[in-house]
């Protein structure tokens, strides 16, 4: 029988500054109090606060996964004139005790969107 192996380890800490979100050159969320979350070998995973998104932007779609470290994760897309971003957007609405700081938190897919961080706030 094969072993899954051990957890890999999670980190959660506050991303400093101000983390602008763009979704073709439109800003969809603005937030000082993001988080940045750390996983294995996996690039760095900002998340935002919804009440920092601009929710006229995001549609929540049918689609879900489920991760055995973090839970089932909603998905959202992005729609802007002339554009959609499938399922560019997750959230863990009832995540895992070890990363309950990402509850309430959304997560963006990083070839879905652009990233801009303003360090003087």
């Amino acid at each position: 029988m094969k072993s899954s192996g051990p957890s890999p380890v999670i980190t959660i800490a506050e991303q400093p500054g101000c983390l602008l979100v763009k979704f073709h050159g439109i800003q969809v969320a603005a937030s000082a109090r993001a988080l940045v979350l750390l996983e294995a070998n996996y690039p760095p995973v900002y998340y935002v606060p919804r009440e920092d998104i601009d929710e006229k932007y995001y549609a929540r779609t049918d689609h879900t996964s489920y991760c055995p470290y973090k839970g089932d994760a909603s998905y959202f897309s992005l729609q802007i004139p002339g554009h959609e971003g499938a399922n560019a957007v997750w959230s863990y609405e009832d995540p895992k005790v070890s990363v309950e700081q990402i509850r309430g938190y959304v997560a963006f897919y990083p070839d879905q969107v652009t990233f801009e961080l303003l360090k003087d706030v």
